[in-house]
C-alpha cells in the first residue's frame, strides 16, 4: 500500500457574534481550519487537522509513494521539515487515521488502549467580569463537567482573584478548577512582557487558597528557575502546549520544571513523540494532559493519545458558551464531539480516529 494523494482542504466558519479569546489581540470574526486528507492507492482515506499547513505543498513529494504504515519514517521526515518550514503534524494525524482503519482498530488501541474515556474539563477562552464568569461556570457545572479552566488577565491580580472567588462560590467545593495566565507564548505582534516570578508567586499563593488544581503558563518556559519557584508555593504548574521540538520537551522533563505537561499533538511535537513524552512523564509521577484548542479533529487526536497511554486526569475540551461551542469548534465534522452526562469524553469505538469529515460542510455556518 502506498500514499497516492495528499490534499489540503481549507474551511472557514464566519463567527457572528465574534469570539473574543483571551490570547487574540482583536475579537475573532472567522474560524479557519485546514483538513489534511491522505488517500492510499487501495482507497483508504485518513483525515487530520490542527495547524493551517501553510507552505506544505512543496514537501508533499517526500511522502507520496511511501508506505503510510511507516510512521516512524514519516515523523522523522516531518521533524526535518519543521526545522526549515512549519509544524505539519496534522499529516501524522491523518496517517494514524489510515493505520487504524487498515488494522481495524481505534488509534487509541495502537497507543496502548489504557482507557476508553477521559473526564473532560471545560476550557473557557474569554476573560469576563467576575459575576458573568461565575454565571457561565454555573451553567457549565450543570451541563455535567466535573472540572473547568478559567482564563485570567495576568496584569489584573485583584480582578482575577475576585473572579475565582465568585466562580468557586458558584460551582461549590467539589468541582475541580484550573487557571491559565497565557504567559508562555504570544500571538504575532503581541509584544507585551510577561509577569515577573514575584508577581506570579503572589497569584499562585492566592489561587492555592482557592483550591486551584493547576496554574497554567504562569511564565515563559525558558524561565526554569522561575517556574520552579512558582511550584514552591504549593500549586501545580502546567505548560508546554506549543513547544516546537521533542528535544525541548525532553529538556523540560529533565529540568523538572512542570507538574503537568501539555504538548498539543496537532501543534507541538506530534502523536508519536507525545506518546513517548507521556511515558516519561508518567514514570516520573507527573501529569500528561495535552492542550487541545484547535478543532474536532485535533481534539480527537489528543484524546486517542491520552486515552491510549493513560494520561489525565482530565482532557481539555474547548467550551465557553455562547460564543465557543462544540458546533463552532467542530464545524468540519458531520457531528460535533461532546461529553456524556458524567462529563466523560469517549474514545470512538470505530477504526481510526472514528469521526466523519463532511467535506460538503466546509465554510457553512451551523
Amino acid at each position: 500500500m502506498k500514499i497516492a494523494d495528499i490534499q489540503l482542504l481549507p474551511g472557514t466558519l464566519p463567527l457572528d457574534p465574534p469570539f473574543d479569546a483571551a490570547w487574540d489581540p482583536v475579537p475573532r470574526t472567522r474560524f479557519d481550519a485546514t483538513v489534511v486528507k491522505v488517500v492510499t492507492d487501495e482507497g483508504v482515506v485518513g483525515y487530520g487537522s490542527g495547524d493551517m499547513m501553510a507552505g506544505f505543498e512543496p514537501y508533499a513529494e517526500l511522502f507520496l509513494g511511501q508506505d503510510p504504515m511507516a510512521i516512524s519514517r514519516h515523523v522523522r521526515a516531518l521533524e526535518t521539515i519543521a526545522f526549515h518550514a512549519g509544524r505539519y503534524w496534522p499529516l501524522e494525524i491523518a496517517l494514524w487515521d489510515v493505520i487504524g482503519k487498515v488494522l481495524d482498530v481505534p488509534v487509541a488501541t495502537l497507543f496502548g488502549g489504557a482507557a476508553d474515556a477521559i473526564p473532560a474539563y471545560a476550557s473557557t477562552g474569554r476573560i469576563l467580569p467576575a459575576e458573568q464568569r461565575a454565571e457561565v461556570m454555573a451553567g457549565i457545572r450543570e451541563r455535567g463537567f466535573q472540572a473547568a479552566k478559567i482564563r485570567l488577565a495576568a496584569d489584573d491580580f485583584a480582578g482575577g482573584i475576585r473572579t475565582m472567588r465568585a466562580v468557586r462560590d458558584a460551582v461549590g467545593p467539589e468541582m475541580t478548577l484550573m487557571v491559565d495566565l497565557n504567559q508562555a507564548w504570544r500571538m504575532p505582534g503581541d509584544v507585551r512582557p510577561s509577569l515577573d516570578p514575584a508577581a506570579v508567586r503572589r497569584f499562585a499563593e492566592a489561587l492555592r487558597e482557592l483550591d486551584v488544581f493547576w496554574l497554567e503558563e504562569p511564565l515563559p518556559l525558558d524561565d526554569r528557575p522561575g517556574l520552579r519557584a512558582v511550584r514552591d508555593t504549593g500549586i501545580r504548574v502546567a505548560g508546554g502546549e506549543m513547544v516546537r521540538t521533542f528535544r525541548e520537551l525532553l529538556d523540560l522533563v529533565e529540568s523538572d520544571a512542570l507538574d503537568v505537561y501539555q504538548p498539543d499533538v496537532a501543534l507541538a511535537a506530534g502523536m508519536l513523540r507525545a506518546r513517548t513524552l507521556a511515558e516519561l512523564v508518567l514514570a516520573r509521577n507527573r501529569l500528561f494532559t495535552p492542550h487541545t484548542w484547535s478543532n474536532g479533529l485535533g481534539l480527537l487526536a489528543n484524546l486517542h493519545v491520552t486515552a491510549g497511554v493513560g494520561g489525565g486526569p482530565y482532557l481539555e475540551f474547548p467550551y465557553d458558551p455562547p460564543v465557543w461551542t462544540p458546533e463552532r469548534r467542530d464545524f468540519l465534522l458531520s457531528a460535533p464531539l461532546d461529553i456524556d452526562a458524567d462529563g466523560l469524553l469517549h474514545v470512538p469505538s470505530v477504526p481510526g480516529l472514528g469521526v466523519a469529515v463532511d467535506e460538503e460542510r466546509f465554510g457553512r455556518k451551523p
